[in-house]
């Protein structure tokens, strides 16, 4: 058995790239499609032939959302526990580049390619996120949620904002990647889902208060929206609600409220989570890795099959045991 809090860690990080690689070939699919192509998803598949982002991709493999997150994750450390966004613009900048020659087409985000495109044409690096709203952010912050502990949650949002500001400096992306961020760092603290959910909420609220404006509906209120949605529905009722009404595309307050409202429907269960939202087509890849990585951290490693976790491991040569050990330094080091 693992130290439970470095379990929690693993979890969530492994719960990222697990989510991650199972939603990899439905994305931008729609619910429909992706019962048509796959039928009920039980497991890792290949990339459909056709796929717009991921054609000749394999079962297992993550897409940019592990990527970036763990570009971040490592950030963090490299900066004791602060991310330098000029640091951090090269280094998502350089990753670009190199999925771009190997053939890519699962590149940057709409943000986060607007972000950087700014930077290239030397806007200041605090005016460069001042329209990224979609989830790009929330994607990558489990890092910041296993370095940070979730009280004073104040103090957690300071964090999210400095990693997010580059590419997504406002209220709404803000609020939802505070959101991930708490609900990650409530699991390694050894909350309940009930409790990482509440924290979650929590986070989006004063989340919401930073950054500049952008119109949309409140990240914080749709969580529990879709929360309540969910809860007491019978699972293909709930499913379809947050299909057709929460949404699952690149927005943030989409993605975000889908993604913990699956943690709420899979108590304990991380992996059938991930499945669930890796199910539901749209931005799929990105909806279950934010599923995966919080309820992730809620259950702990152990609560994912352990050959899912291997085949992740094998196909992406993921070895995260010694980020997950450096991130929780920084907890220590926090407290």
């Amino acid at each position: 058995m693992l130290d439970e809090a470095r379990g929690r860690a693993l979890g969530g990080l492994y719960g990222l790239a697990v989510g991650d690689a199972l939603g990899m070939p439905t994305q931008l699919m729609s619910r429909a499609a992706v019962a048509a192509a796959f039928g009920r998803l039980d497991g890792f598949r290949d990339a459909p032939d056709d796929g717009e982002v991921n054609r000749g991709m394999r079962a297992g493999q993550v897409t940019d959302d592990t990527d970036q997150a763990l570009i971040v994750a490592r950030a963090l450390v490299a900066g004791r526990g602060h991310v330098d966004a000029a640091g951090l613009a090269r280094s998502l900048l350089a990753w670009e580049a190199d999925m771009r020659a190997a053939g890519s087409a699962d590149l940057l985000g709409p943000s986060t390619t607007r972000a950087l495109d700014a930077v290239r044409r030397g806007v200041p690096l605090a005016e460069t996120g001042r329209w990224g709203d979609t989830n790009g952010a929330a994607m990558r912050i489990a890092g910041v949620g296993v370095a940070t502990p979730p009280e004073p949650p104040a103090a957690l949002v300071d964090r999210v904002e400095e990693v997010s500001r580059l590419t997504h400096g406002t209220s709404i992306a803000i609020a939802g990647a505070s959101a991930v961020a708490a609900a990650v760092s409530a699991g390694v603290d050894g909350g309940t889902p009930a409790e990482c959910l509440d924290a979650a909420v929590r986070a989006a609220e004063l989340g919401g208060r930073r950054g500049a404006y952008v119109g949309g509906a409140d990240v914080a209120r749709r969580i529990r929206w879709a929360v309540g949605l969910v809860t007491g529905a019978a699972e293909d009722d709930a499913l379809h609600d947050l299909d057709t009404l929460v949404g699952t595309g690149v927005a943030t307050q989409e993605s975000v409220p889908a993604a913990l409202a699956l943690v709420a429907m899979c108590p304990g269960d991380p992996w059938r989570a991930a499945l669930l939202g890796a199910g539901l087509g749209g931005d799929s890849d990105t909806v279950a890795a934010m599923a995966g990585a919080v309820a992730g951290a809620a259950a702990g490693l152990d609560a994912f099959p352990p050959d899912a976790v291997d085949l992740v491991r094998r196909v992406n040569g993921l070895d995260l045991e010694p980020l997950a050990d450096d991130l929780l330094r920084l907890r220590r080091a926090a407290r």
